[in-house]
């Protein structure tokens, strides 16, 4: 079934801009404008979705193809909007959206009406990380096969479900495209292996690994494991009984040197290694140096850093859950605290508890750092029995937490003070949320490195002469490491794509006398700019409030302050429908007080306006009445 396609009038672009040279929409007017070339598609959209409803479908893509894959002209009476070469729309119950490349943008503008939104990158991936991120778990997505290649429809397919298999194709297409010709890839890092195999373990302490090493190459694949551990269920999984392309030979773990060595001794090959994470017995095997290639990362590492749009969309589902048990952590300290019964461990015992309950809840992702007064101004300070310090309001109070999940790992840090902080304390903390912010919210070029950012996160410090001496970030995982390189602010990370995860972690530390971090997960997202394509930001994914106590607003600028109240408003309307599911009232109660706007230096003279109004108002009234 065709519901419709876009009709390609080849050969007439040029003629037809110069027909509709001028301005283009402007949506965000009030009237909107539209330009007399623009096609008014209501009628025609409403026809089109009360056609998906019987049909059950939640969005339907239409290409600007026909089933010979060139242009279409089947469905002529439903043709919208662009009469270029190409684009793709999707088509929802309440969105309307194009992609199209950057010879149609200008056109496109000037013939769409209001109904539409413009992405400008019409890849494949583009679409589905939309429909992944737009359409709910469980609903169908409709198009016609017809109109699709083989090869879109296996991309469309990909970014919904990745397989192992999918995974080795990819490595497998940078093997093949690497100029210096390697004929394997050898991975030495444990998340590189898990995350090829879409596999966990539980051999390392708060990370959910395996020992093993992978030696793939284009048509076999060797795993190194314990072997004694791999149950018939996974040797299924793995297809270890067959000894085509996607058969995964296994064998024993302490074998790795010998058979890379035996591999070595074969005509013409090379291996591939990341020196980051390859170890130095390993690495000494490869020669003679002609059959060693490197990089600083293997193909597996930099791949695995952009997470796709499933992945995005369960690592955001997993802080929105993380998030209620930090606010109760929180919640739970405000109450006992001062009734002095509380030291660092017992809660960082407690955020584990509440972690626990939630769901896919698999453990911490770290030891948790709960360190009070001076023991915060280490910054990596863990309580034992022997070191743990009785909470006080007369402190500060840094905790440093995380949780692994089965649909992501999660790290967050949040500084508090229960009684009165002194003016230094504020404005530390002040200038260390807007380093925070400043890096939230800078809007930068595709493939900028964040070490060219990472000073924003310290600038608000320096300013005083006050600084930090740890990183400002690292990348985050989908139940993997809380450390994921190669993604952050160091100089030896690789530049910012969209789809990366990382922290934003500023903080200052007074030796002896206090601590402040402020961590919190973001992912990079496109920007929309006036002028420019292709630049990212930063999504704040962590969805914890600040503690109001500790923020000067006066220090803060109005650009700095819109964030933060729009921050605000998206932890209510993520977090606040996830707390009235879990029937979390007295929570609800919390984030909402700890959520509440902070008002700009316009708003607050709007109030003191009216209060001013309704103190004077009696005073008339009473006047009239004598």
């Amino acid at each position: 079934m065709c519901l419709f396609s876009f009709v390609i009038t080849g050969g007439r672009y040029a003629v037809w801009a110069k027909e509709v040279s001028g301005s283009e929409r402007n949506c965000s007017a009030i009237p909107p404008y539209l330009p007399p070339t623009a096609v008014n598609t209501t009628l025609r959209l409403r026809d089109l979705r009360a056609s998906m409803i019987p049909l059950n479908i939640s969005a339907y893509i239409i290409p600007a193809t026909d089933a010979h894959l060139v242009t279409s002209k089947d469905c002529q009476k439903w043709k919208v909007i662009l009469r270029g070469k190409t684009g793709t729309a999707v088509i929802t119950q309440n969105k309307a959206v194009l992609w199209t490349d950057s010879r149609y943008w200008i056109q496109a503008e000037r013939q769409m009406d209001c109904n539409w939104e413009l992405q400008r990158d019409a890849s494949i991936r583009s679409i589905t990380n939309w429909l992944i991120l737009e359409i709910p778990e469980g609903d169908q997505v409709g198009f016609d096969p017809f109109l699709f290649s083989v090869g879109e429809q296996t991309e469309l397919i990909k970014y919904f479900l990745m397989t192992w298999q999918m995974k080795v194709d990819q490595i497998r297409a940078q093997i093949s495209d690497n100029p210096y010709k390697p004929t394997a890839v050898l991975l030495s890092a444990l998340d590189e292996t898990a995350w090829l195999f879409n596999l966990r373990g539980n051999d390392i302490p708060f990370n959910p690994f395996f020992y093993s090493y992978t030696l793939l190459s284009m048509d076999e694949i060797w795993l190194f494991v314990h072997i004694e551990r791999i149950t018939e269920e996974l040797k299924v999984y793995l297809n270890t009984s067959c000894y085509h392309s996607y058969c995964v030979q296994l064998l024993e773990y302490s074998s790795v040197r010998t058979y890379l060595q035996s591999y070595l001794q074969r005509p013409s090959v090379r291996v591939w290694v990341g020196t980051e994470y390859t170890n130095q017995a390993l690495y000494e095997l490869i020669t003679p140096e002609d059959k060693r290639l490197t990089s600083t990362y293997s193909p597996v590492l930099t791949t695995k850093a952009v997470k796709d749009a499933t992945e995005q969309r369960i690592l955001k589902e997993a802080h929105v859950r993380d998030a209620v048990a930090v606010m109760q952590l929180l919640m739970w300290l405000e109450k006992k605290v001062p009734e002095g019964t509380e030291n660092e461990l017992t809660a960082a015992h407690f955020v584990d508890q509440c972690r626990s309950k939630q769901k896919n809840s698999r453990g911490p992702s770290f030891e948790t750092i709960s360190a009070s007064g001076p023991n915060a101004a280490l910054a990596h300070y863990s309580p034992s029995n022997e070191t743990a310090r009785k909470l006080s309001v007369d402190e500060m109070y840094l905790v440093d937490s995380g949780g692994q999940y089965l649909d992501g790992t999660t790290d967050i840090t949040r500084t508090v003070h229960w009684g009165k902080p002194t003016d230094f304390q504020k404005e530390a903390y002040t200038r260390v949320l807007m380093g925070n912010i400043e890096i939230s919210r800078t809007i930068f070029p595709a493939g900028t490195r964040g070490v060219n950012m990472e000073m924003l996160g310290r600038r608000a410090l320096w300013e005083v002469g006050l600084n930090y001496g740890h990183g400002t970030g690292h990348g985050v995982g989908n139940y993997f490491g809380v450390h994921e390189w190669p993604v952050g602010f160091q100089s030896n990370n690789i530049p910012f794509q969209e789809g990366m995860f990382t922290s934003i972690e500023p903080g200052y530390y007074k030796e002896n006398d206090f601590g402040i971090r402020i961590e919190d997960i973001a992912v990079t997202v496109p920007a929309i700019t006036k002028y420019g394509n292709n630049y990212l930001t930063f999504e704040t994914v962590s969805l914890v409030p600040y503690d109001r106590k500790l923020i000067n607003t006066s220090l803060l600028s109005p650009e700095q302050l819109h964030w933060l109240n729009k921050y605000y408003e998206t932890i209510r309307s993520m977090v606040g429908p996830e707390l009235e599911r879990q029937a979390l009232k007295e929570e609800y109660d919390w984030m909402m007080k700890h959520t509440a706007p902070f008002l700009t230096a316009g708003a607050s003279a709007v109030i003191s306006s009216v209060t001013l109004l309704v103190t004077v108002l009696p005073s008339v009234l009473l006047y009239n009445l004598l």
